[in-house]
């Protein structure tokens, strides 16, 4: 399975190739994407993303993992996300989010098993 590519990015709007849906914020592995719902693991900008929003992608055999952290880079990724990652050997990369799309788009292309988590708003 490959990593599907964003097909577009824009404020509060990114699409994922080969999906209808519309998201705000999402989650990318290889085959795959959902929408990125911060009420699930009770996220907030600060601290930011949590080990438990990465967890899905990570177990999806991941090789990097790419985080997205807004167009003005307002969510926070804590040293305890990071260092969860790379417990799991997963390579993160944490960038502004058009940065982070653009990254994640050329390791994909690349061949590379890569999953994202994406803000798209802030």
């Amino acid at each position: 399975m490959s990593s599907p590519k964003i097909a577009s990015l824009s404020w509060g709007q990114m699409k994922v190739q080969d999906c209808s849906t519309v998201y705000k914020d999402c989650k990318v592995w290889p085959g795959g994407s959902r929408s990125w719902d911060w009420r699930e693991t009770g996220t907030e900008h600060s601290p930011g993303v949590q080990p438990a929003d990465v967890e899905e992608v990570a177990k999806k055999g991941v090789q990097t993992l790419v985080i997205g952290r807004g167009m003005s880079e307002a969510l926070k990724v804590p040293a305890s996300t990071v260092d969860y990652l790379k417990r799991q050997g997963i390579n993160v990369l944490v960038l502004q989010t058009e940065q982070a799309v653009k990254e994640y788009n050329a390791l994909a292309a690349q061949g590379v098993k890569v999953g994202g988590v994406f803000h798209s708003t802030c």
